[in-house]
């Protein structure tokens, strides 16, 4: 195979999108969310990965938390992955890091990326579930899950925990 077809062949390959986000708490166990300007329901800090600039998705979970709330804070474990089949664009893969608990300071020194977020807010998980989309519902609860647990990363298709992780349910 010449270098021109596989190029060819490399740009016939379907499309993936790629996503990273972090799960931050404060000491009383709430989780932060956020307020974005282009979605009718809250987030966690993240965004897409730019793997053309060869970032991996850790790297993008950080890179993303800085610039949404002006924290550079070196990320945990990673909680989960969600393959989240794509209606009306091409598939997306999460990857959800454990952001820690964030003390005072951390807490008063975050800003919000203004282009973006409206604001901000720490929530317990019975808020959460009605701030968030029923898809990010689904992957906060399995990452917090295998936090709680300290099993490791869980594997999500759409949100629905798969292997080992589905019969723990």
């Amino acid at each position: 195979m010449t270098t021109m077809d596989y190029a060819a062949y490399i740009a016939s390959l379907p499309r993936v999108l790629a996503g990273a986000g972090a799960i931050f708490r404060d000491a009383e166990d709430r989780i932060l969310l956020v307020e974005p300007n282009y979605r009718d329901t809250w987030i966690l800090p993240g965004g897409t990965v730019e793997s053309d600039a060869g970032e991996s998705p850790r790297q993008a979970a950080r890179r993303e938390t800085a610039e949404e709330i002006g924290l550079d804070v070196e990320l945990g474990a990673l909680l989960a992955v969600d393959w989240v089949r794509g209606e009306g664009r091409p598939p997306l893969v999460s990857y959800l890091y454990d952001g820690g608990v964030l003390d005072a300071a951390q807490l008063a020194a975050i800003r919000l990326q203004e282009e973006e977020l409206l604001s901000w807010r720490l929530v317990h998980w019975a808020e959460a579930e009605k701030l968030l989309n029923p898809e990010m519902v689904l992957r906060v609860r399995a990452a917090l899950d295998a936090l709680a647990d300290g099993r490791g990363p869980v594997e999500l298709e759409d949100g629905l925990p798969q292997g080992k992780a589905a019969g723990r349910q």
